[in-house]
């Protein structure tokens, strides 16, 4: 059953007519209809049909009445429970109920900007209605009190939803058709300033403006007469703007949404894309949020595809502005409110002339809007705060702009390798990615997974068909030619750099020019202080990253590929070709001193000096005497991989006296910590330097260097050429000291070439060029060297006072290092001498050294010692738990010996 009481009174199943035509049963099917679902009593239907005569009718005639109307419109229908009659229905079985949630899910779409929607819901509201509620029942309204109310509700509920389909029309440009009916409107509803509003809206748009203006005018006049007010402040605007014919006004494609077009192939960012979902979800929310991050990371096209995607829920459009303006002159924030304050619907002669004004007025135009704000590329906070009002506001900058304390933070970096092939494919087209799939790959690198350079890759390739994208990759391969080959019409890799370039004061220009000579992945507050303190200035500026707190405790800084490339052409344009060798001279006479501060004490023990870093971004240097060897090898540490690129850096400008002499110090370091890599890579390019320099000595310690790695790699016979090549210069040239220090090393490696003879020979050889005194490291180095010969010999008391003698020279230096590598050969000789617990003494000591100075590798190696005392002494589960303890150090080392030792203490620990 449907029934209306929207107009006259109606019951119908489907085309069946069930109203009633008696008046009492009328007015008792109304008595329902007015309180569905609720039981009603004889009496209470009594008193509501009869309510001036005191309830002296009958409860027989009422339940004749009842029954009827039950018969009529059926027994399920109204129900009986308890003596009580109810009418069982739902609320779209009455029509005033449908249109009451008709109408309210019609506004709720509108506000959430599902326009279509909203219009089809208003619309079956609106053809619901009939007339006034009851109106052949009750015409006066005064028969039940719910009448009037009701009657009063659902009109300004209609009137609402006709005022609110109206503006979904002319927001669709339908307004010459809404002309006739808001001129009707207008005339029954005179003092309704929304549709006067409306009906000048349309006059307007329909080329009717004298017309809009004398309606205004005729709506003034009806305001003073009879009530002595003038029409609303919106009212007033949009009078004034139509006076002035503002042609804003004849958009009628909806809300303005003045973002820039929707990036085309946008790839990967789902984390970012899903958190600023969430953080401009509520309309309602003043949410701020600001993405950041270094030059040409695609901040600007995440924001903007972000923003597309929450469209929808902003009804009341969305508003764009580049703040970054022409040249890289920033915007005025007063300039960026005229424009959104026209676009709002302020004429260009009211516009205030202040700034305070204009941002007063525009909080008061956004704060009954749904709007979503996109400010893009702002400089700084003082630029964005006149911009901020009550609606969500998403903010782009190469800064994090840490002074808006009330915004979330969004960092935005490069592509990760799978993200910057899933982009090119989409640039480039699946087809061809697929058939070059490693090309691909290698392009995404050499771009630096960088977006903007990575589209602009894309762009060449498109316009050229007939390259391959491995020619292309080969063609970015040359750093020199890199940033011209970044280009595709107006889009360049390089004019992203320039535009924070250009905005930098002169002393960070000249930072950034520097440090572009520099090709380390990344490096230490103390470089950026030596290169002039602006590190901030650069970070905020987008052209540097602070990537981490190394284990020096110093802040570490990281510059894109992308962007040294750009410093180092400034650094060359503006200082000349000898710009780079220049900075790299200002620094590598600081780095030096550092090494040698930090590498003295494994070397002597001797030292007190200073080094930088434990004081982090303040750029302090932090003392440290014999006792603080642990922080010397923990800034070696944080450095290696930059002393590596230094070193190459050195070499490709052709400083080569610089170039071997920091490979040549680096090489203990790299040598005790097993750093194969990094080792090979200088001590190459350290040769090549000496024998570019002409400096044949310096060539001899070079291949001494390098007889030490490939003594450290196992390659016997390699060790063996290099330093009998250095041994004839430092003979030829009289070098003693150096003669039996590199006899020493071939001494080593005669012995792992199974030359006992002459590996003794060289030994011997080797102490007697030694003094204890005057060398007494170099004396107990080939002290420890004659102990393993001896040890492998089976002369196992020779050896042990070889040891003992170097661990009695190594303690009265000081060296820990070195004195806790010969404790661990003593132990080893104690063990094979079946004196366990004088191998365990030996030991422990040597761990506790280990432990103390911070060195996992050296620690690893007691462990594996410890655990064959422990296997010596029948305690198999012990020895296997420090066996295995050692291998976990010892994983991703290059350091082979100790882990076969440590996998044989597991092997024998296995058997029954």
């Amino acid at each position: 059953m449907q029934f209306r009481i929207m107009g006259a009174l109606r019951a119908h199943a489907g085309a069946d007519d069930r109203t009633p035509t008696a008046p009492k049963h009328r007015d008792l099917l109304v008595i329902f209809i007015l309180n569905p679902r609720r039981p009603l009593t004889v009496a209470r239907l009594r008193q509501l049909l009869w309510p001036r005569e005191g309830g002296e009718r009958s409860d027989s005639l009422v339940r004749g009445y009842v029954g009827a109307l039950r018969r009529l419109v059926g027994d399920d229908v109204i129900t009986t429970v308890s003596g009580a009659y109810t009418l069982a229905v739902d609320d779209d079985q009455i029509d005033a109920h449908r249109f009451r949630r008709l109408v309210e899910e019609g506004l709720n779409a509108a506000g959430a900007g599902q326009e279509e929607r909203a219009r089809a819901l208003l619309g079956e509201a609106l053809d619901l209605w009939r007339g006034p509620v009851l109106e052949d029942v009750d015409p006066a309204g005064h028969r039940w009190a719910e009448t009037a109310s009701l009657r009063e509700d659902l009109e300004e509920l209609r009137l609402l939803a006709v005022e609110r389909r109206n503006d979904l029309d002319l927001a669709a440009g339908r307004h010459r058709m809404l002309v006739a009916g808001l001129g009707r409107l207008t005339r029954l509803h005179p003092l309704w300033q929304r549709f006067h509003g409306q009906y000048m809206l349309a006059l307007y748009r329909s080329g009717r403006r004298a017309e809009a203006l004398d309606a205004y005018g005729r709506l003034r006049e009806a305001l003073d007469d009879g009530h002595a007010i003038e029409p609303d402040p919106e009212l007033q605007l949009l009078y004034h703007r139509m006076l002035h014919d503002d042609v804003s006004l004849h958009i009628a494609a909806g809300p303005p949404v003045l973002l820039p077009h929707d990036v085309a192939h946008f790839t990967g960012r789902d984390d970012l894309l899903g958190r600023l979902d969430r953080l401009t979800a509520d309309p309602a929310s003043p949410a701020m949020v600001v993405v950041h991050g270094q030059a040409g990371t695609g901040k600007s096209a995440l924001a903007v595809h972000a923003a597309w995607r929450a469209r929808p829920r902003y009804p009341d459009g969305v508003f764009y502005a580049d703040l970054r303006g022409d040249h890289g002159r920033p915007v005025h924030p007063a300039a960026v409110l005229e424009d959104f304050l026209r676009w709002l619907g302020c004429p260009v002669q009211a516009m205030p002339a202040t700034l305070e004004r204009r941002e007063n007025l525009f909080r008061t135009y956004t704060a009954n809007r749904r709007l979503l704000l996109l400010l893009d590329n702002a400089v700084d906070e003082a630029q964005v705060r006149p911009l901020l009002a009550s609606c969500p506001t998403i903010v782009t900058s190469r800064s994090p702009l840490g002074g808006l304390t009330d915004a979330e933070r969004l960092p935005v970096n490069v592509l990760d390798d799978g993200d910057a092939v899933a982009l090119l494919v989409r640039l480039i087209g699946p087809g061809r990615a697929d058939a070059e799939a490693a090309a691909t790959r290698r392009l995404g690198r050499v771009c630096g997974g960088l977006p903007i350079a990575l589209r602009v890759a894309g762009s060449r390739l498109a316009a050229h068909p007939g390259w391959t994208v491995g020619h292309l990759a080969g063609l970015l391969e040359d750093e020199h030619r890199r940033l011209d080959l970044l280009h595709s019409g107006d889009q360049t890799v390089r004019s992203v750099y320039s535009v924070g370039y250009e905005g930098l004061p002169d002393k960070a220009r000249r930072m950034l020019r520097t440090l572009g000579a520099l090709s380390a992945p990344d490096f230490a507050h103390w470089v950026t202080v030596l290169f002039g303190d602006e590190a901030e200035t650069l970070v905020e500026a987008g052209l540097l990253e602070t990537h981490t707190i190394d284990v020096a405790g110093q802040v570490r800084y990281r510059m894109h590929d992308l962007t040294r490339l750009y410093a180092r052409e400034r650094l060359v344009a503006e200082s000349g070709e000898n710009a780079v060798r220049q900075a790299l001279t200002t620094l590598i006479g600081v780095a030096m001193t550092m090494v040698r501060a930090s590498r003295f004490p494994l070397t002597s023990g001797s030292f007190s000096g200073s080094l930088p870093g434990a004081q982090g971004s303040g750029g302090g240097r932090a003392r440290f005497a014999t006792t603080d060897i642990k922080e010397s090898v923990n800034w070696l540490l944080a450095e290696r991989a930059f002393l590596t690129s230094l070193v190459e850096d050195l070499h490709k400008a052709a400083l080569w006296d610089d170039a071997r002499r920091l490979a040549h110090l680096l090489t203990p370091f790299l040598e005790r910590h097993r750093f194969l890599d990094g080792w090979r890579r200088i001590g190459e390019l350290g040769l090549d330097a000496a024998r570019q320099a002409g400096d044949v000595h310096a060539e001899a310690l070079a291949l001494r260097d390098l007889g030490d790695l490939h003594r450290a790699e196992r390659r016997w016979d390699l060790a063996h050429d290099r330093l009998r090549l250095a041994l004839g210069v430092f003979l030829r040239t009289g070098d003693a000291r150096n003669a039996a220090h590199t006899r020493r090393r071939l001494g080593q490696v005669l012995l792992e070439q199974d030359r006992p003879e002459d590996a003794e020979r060289n030994l011997v050889a080797s102490l007697a060029g030694l003094d204890d005194h005057t060398d007494p490291h170099g004396a107990a180095d080939t002290r420890r060297a004659l102990g393993t010969l001896f040890h492998r010999a089976g002369r196992l008391d020779e050896a042990a006072a070889a040891l003992v003698r170097a661990v009695a020279l190594l303690s009265a230096t000081g060296d820990r290092h070195r004195k806790a590598d010969a404790l661990l050969d003593l132990a080893s000789v104690r063990l094979s001498q079946r004196l366990v617990p004088d191998a365990r003494t030996a030991a422990q000591e040597a761990r506790s050294i280990a432990v103390r100075l911070g060195d996992r590798l050296l620690n690893a190696h007691a462990l594996v010692v410890l655990a064959e005392v422990d296997l010596a002494e029948g305690s198999p589960g012990r020895a296997r738990e420090l066996a295995d303890e050692a291998l976990t150090v010892l994983r991703g080392t290059d350091d082979d010996r100790p882990r076969s030792r440590a996998l044989a203490i597991l092997e024998a620990t296995r058997r029954p």
